[in-house]
């Protein structure tokens, strides 16, 4: 990953207290080449992603599919889920997408937009965003709306 996005997840991950941290699991999207069949990439990514998720885990998918929120509303589901007390497992595809049996395990389907966005902005808007979630919540000047 570029300089930029280590950066960039690493502030607003540091600002997370620890009972709402973040832990980033890459997982390899593998090998493309000319001839590459995508379909078993993209199955063989989504098993790897499924076997690092930890057992008991809520599951949401980041799928152009999902729902949208607004920080309001993942203010409150962020809220939800650290009540519940499980570990929470974002899951992001590679560059091809999400296999169907990652969003069919999710409980849950979530849009950051409905624009295309890189993995790597991806990453860094997915921290900010939760950061931003937990400050509201915890009445942090940060937010500002």
């Amino acid at each position: 990953m570029p300089g930029w996005v280590k950066t960039g997840y690493a502030e607003y991950a540091g600002r997370l207290p620890r009972e709402c941290s973040l832990n980033l699991v890459e997982i390899s999207a593998g090998k493309r080449g000319g001839h590459a069949d995508i379909a078993r990439l993209v199955r063989a990514e989504g098993e790897r992603l499924l076997a690092a998720v930890p057992s008991n885990s809520r599951i949401i998918a980041l799928d152009e599919q999902g729902r949208e929120w607004n920080t309001v509303e993942l203010a409150e589901r962020l809220a939800s889920w650290l009540q519940e007390g499980r570990d929470l497992s974002l899951l992001v595809g590679g560059p091809d997408g999400l296999d169907a049996v990652c969003r069919q395990r999710a409980e849950q389907l979530w849009s950051l937009s409905r624009l295309t966005l890189p993995h790597p902005l991806v990453r860094v808007v997915v921290a900010e965003q939760l950061y931003r979630a937990w400050s509201l919540l915890n009445h942090h000047p940060y937010h500002r709306a």
